[in-house]
């Protein structure tokens, strides 16, 4: 069963699919997307084609474990994905995972102006890996 991971946004959401066997990061990409119930439907059409049978959902929290308005519109998110997917929803911590992606790109040579396009993409996959690690 494949795995998607989330990186919500307000512009764009990064996606990371699994491989068949929910061990690795097989794709990631970026939706742009600014519209929620779009979004939704969206992803609900992504997990559909490649099998998917959990979503998981970036919970971004404050580096204190607190919760802010943007872990409020994430919980709201997951709430509509579930109704639009039909599939189980978990949050997963997503503390520093922009952070770190940014810290990717830039190792791989990649100019600052460029990370708008990826960065969304290698969050997904970072929170991907992260939830993957702990599920074996």
């Amino acid at each position: 069963m494949r795995i998607m991971a989330i990186d919500y946004g307000d512009q764009r959401t990064g996606l990371a699919v699994s491989d068949l066997l929910g061990m690795l990061c097989g794709e990631a990409w970026t939706v742009t997307e600014w519209n929620p119930e779009r979004l939704a439907e969206q992803i609900s059409r992504e997990a559909k084609s490649r099998e998917v049978g959990t979503l998981v959902l970036g919970l971004p929290k404050n580096m204190d474990g607190s919760e802010g308005p943007r872990a409020e519109k994430c919980r709201q998110f997951k709430a509509l994905l579930e109704e639009t997917c039909g599939l189980p929803v978990v949050l997963w911590d997503e503390r520093r995972s922009s952070i770190e992606a940014h810290a990717i790109l830039h190792a791989a040579g990649k100019k600052e102006k460029k990370h708008r396009k990826t960065v969304d993409a290698v969050a997904a996959s970072l929170i991907l890996e992260g939830y993957l690690g702990s599920t074996h």
